[in-house]
């Protein structure tokens, strides 16, 4: 996929992954980057989320950011900090830049094996004379148990672009998951109002997917713009929301063993919050994801959701859809199974509850949860 205007990316394999896949790639700005970060919330991070977080506290631009895949680099006590911090020394090396200060890191894969910073060493300076305009390479160096890789491109007038690059597929849930994501425009937007909406559109988009209830140690979410283009403000928003939407429905469409997209809409609750509580809790639900996945209209499994969510509602008021099709209405409605069943046998489900207690709407995407996922992760590191 084409990138914006000044930006180049590049996509290699450094021999992390024992399978020679690619697992190294680089994105760099010919111009200063304005830029915003959300990152994970668990209290064990990867030595790259806590350097990024430095870095963004600083208020300071960037112009390129280094990542790995096929080694998380986490929980490797000082060693792993030291190692992140070489990784930046020899990419900034490999660009010419004069501090790493002007690069960010970003690393994925199995926790608690150190990074084999020889690999690097010698693997940088070739990526670097790879980089491009275009992000196919880097976009296959970043997955992990991937099946594709994932891009968005959204054009805005006047000729500016905003491309969307992720990767995710399982230990994927609220408050930033096994994922990560690089949003690149060349629109001009000032720093202070990125970092004012980014989080706000990252909490409606990555922030309302799961495929497993985990949250892992390395998520981050970024979005870079070098200010090349002048744009319209509204439109800019629209298009960053959208990028940032339908790349964590495809992250979620992916999910390990995945064959369904859930989409769980809840209208007419008290507040927002309550709202996407609920939403949050059927999406996740194995009972639901199970039922979805053998295609049962078991609506008791999602009301059981809803009930435990903590949502504020009178369970004897909420109705319940599959498909559009009415299967409980605050009392068991008569409807036709197999119909229904048939209906579900897509790979789109939607799943409806009205809570009947105020105005306030909120949507979650999940998926299906099929004997594949537990194969995959049985033996993920061996």
């Amino acid at each position: 996929m084409k990138l914006p205007v000044g930006f180049k990316a590049a996509g290699i394999s450094a021999e992390i992954k024992e399978s020679g896949k690619l697992d190294l790639g680089l994105i760099v700005s010919e111009y200063p980057l304005s830029w915003a970060l959300v990152a994970t919330t668990n209290r064990l991070k990867a030595p790259c989320v806590s350097r990024n977080k430095g870095r963004y506290s600083s208020g300071k631009k960037v112009k390129a950011i280094v990542v790995n895949s096929g080694n998380a680099n986490c929980a490797n006590g000082e060693k792993g900090i030291w190692d992140n911090e070489d990784v930046a020394g020899l990419a900034a090396g490999a660009l010419s830049y004069n501090t790493p200060h002007d690069i960010l890191t970003a690393s994925t894969g199995i926790i608690g094996k150190p990074l084999d910073i020889k690999k690097f060493r010698k693997a940088l300076p070739k990526a670097a004379k790879k980089l491009k305009a275009d992000s196919k390479n880097f976009a296959e160096a970043i997955t992990t148990t991937d099946t594709h890789r994932k891009q968005v491109s959204v054009k805005l007038r006047g000729g500016g672009r905003i491309v969307g690059i992720a990767k995710g597929s399982g230990m994927i849930h609220p408050n930033m998951a096994t994922m990560l994501a690089f949003v690149l425009t060349d629109a001009d937007i000032d720093q202070d109002l990125l970092r004012e909406h980014w989080p706000q559109i990252v909490d409606k988009s990555f922030n309302r997917i799961t495929v497993d209830g985990d949250t892992s140690p390395n998520d981050m979410a970024f979005v870079f713009a070098n200010g090349r283009k002048r744009v319209d403000s509204r439109e800019f928003w629209t298009g960053l929301e959208q990028v940032a939407h339908e790349l964590a429905q495809k992250i979620v469409r992916d999910g390990e063993g995945a064959t369904k997209l859930m989409t769980v809409r809840v209208i007419n609750a008290r507040t927002e919050e309550g709202a996407t509580k609920a939403a949050k809790a059927v999406a996740k639900s194995p009972l639901v994801k199970t039922a979805v996945h053998g295609s049962d209209p078991n609506w008791g499994r999602i009301l059981n959701a809803v009930g435990y969510s903590g949502a504020v509602t009178d369970m004897g008021n909420i109705s319940i859809k599959l498909q559009s099709i009415l299967v409980y209405a605050g009392k068991p409605v008569d409807f036709d199974a197999e119909l229904i069943s048939e209906s579900m046998q897509i790979n789109d489900v939607l799943i409806e509850i009205d809570l009947a207690a105020g105005q306030a709407n909120s949507v979650a995407w999940g998926c299906d949860l099929s004997a594949d996922y537990v194969k995959i992760n049985a033996d993920y590191s061996t």
